[in-house]
């Protein structure tokens, strides 16, 4: 079995004084797209800055394909001969260069450069443009070229920092989506460090949700798993939150269900006592009635169904509603249709 193309182990990093990762331990198997999810200052850049060698941790070891890159204090193996491909939010195209050399640009020595270079620019269907400057193409496209330069070394693994930032909410998916269908159609593991929930779970094999535990300052892993089990597992309030729109309800479990100002929620697992409910806005469903609790504040169309924004004195909730029962003003119950989540007191 191949060893993993990353391993970190009990990395610590602090500026100063100030912990900023604490503890971190990660693996990224051959061919895998492990994300990394946090809110802004969470260590996320630092901790792939610490990968390609940019930036040495205070304590704990770094190992690429088997082999330690960092341990002891020491270097063992600088940025050049690791073998890492990186792509940023800024692109980093040589502007006076054609889209040719930029792509050939770090394998000006292989023997077979025009060939590869040809073969990739067909991959990204960008070969018709070999002569264009980066200048004169779009931002999806210039991305594309940022893409194929990263992959041209044959990389044991691209290390991806806010790659699509850049990007319009369109483009953003087409781009996200076309880069992971080639890393996948050719094998090449990445790490993708991003602060938009909807990338990670949608591109990432695995997600690294990074935050605070235990009440001690620096980040560390809070949750690693794939993502439809964050989404609809979550271990803590912030993965909750970091991974889609969701509503906390206090509530008292009697087995497999609970007792709550909003009424009964089904939970995913028998439980007993008092729980925080886990409980996302399609979990919910607004039926209108005279009689109602909650009367209807706003609403969002979301392609096949409404949400609605919808308050009474048990709180403030988003649930799912269709035809007119999704016009502001109106009354109604709401009722949670999906077993949930908990977390425990």
């Amino acid at each position: 079995m191949s060893p993993p193309v990353i391993e970190l182990e009990q990395i610590h990093q602090a500026y100063g004084r100030v912990p900023v990762l604490r503890d971190v331990n990660l693996t990224l198997q051959p061919g895998e797209i492990l994300g990394l999810l946090g809110v802004s200052g969470s260590g996320k850049s630092t901790l792939l800055r610490i990968i390609a060698g940019f930036v040495s941790p205070n304590q704990g070891r770094v190992k690429i394909a088997g082999q330690l890159a960092f341990g002891n204090g020491k270097v063992s193996i600088p940025i050049e001969r690791r073998g890492l491909g990186m792509m940023f939010q800024d692109y980093a195209l040589f502007p006076s260069m054609s889209v040719r050399d930029n792509v050939g640009y770090g394998i000006h020595r292989s023997a077979n450069r025009e060939e590869r270079v040809q073969s990739l620019l067909e991959l990204v269907q960008l070969n018709h443009l070999s002569d264009r400057k980066p200048g004169t193409l779009s931002g999806g496209q210039q991305q594309r070229v940022a893409l194929v330069r990263a992959l041209a070394p044959q990389p044991a693994a691209l290390l991806l920092d806010e790659p699509f930032a850049n990007l319009d909410g369109p483009m953003r998916h087409e781009v996200g989506s076309e880069i992971r269908r080639i890393l996948k159609q050719r094998g090449t593991g990445a790490i993708l460090v991003t602060h938009d929930r909807r990338e990670a779970l949608s591109l990432s094999d695995r997600v690294a949700v990074l935050g605070q535990k235990d009440g001690e300052s620096g980040a560390t892993v809070v949750q690693l798993d794939r993502p439809e089990v964050l989404y609809n597992h979550p271990h803590t309030r912030e993965v909750a939150e970091l991974t889609g729109p969701v509503c906390f309800v206090e509530a008292m479990a009697q087995g497999e269900f609970a007792e709550s100002a909003v009424g009964r929620i089904p939970l995913q697992q028998p439980q007993l006592g008092q729980i925080t409910a886990v409980i996302r806005p399609d979990a919910m469903q607004f039926r209108p009635a005279e009689s109602g609790t909650f009367t209807i504040q706003d609403r969002q169309f979301l392609g096949p169904e409404f949400q609605v924004y919808a308050s009474g004195e048990a709180g403030h909730f988003w649930a799912k509603a269709s035809g007119e029962a999704t016009l502001p003003g109106t009354r109604g119950h709401i009722e949670v249709v999906a077993p949930c989540a908990t977390l425990t007191h």
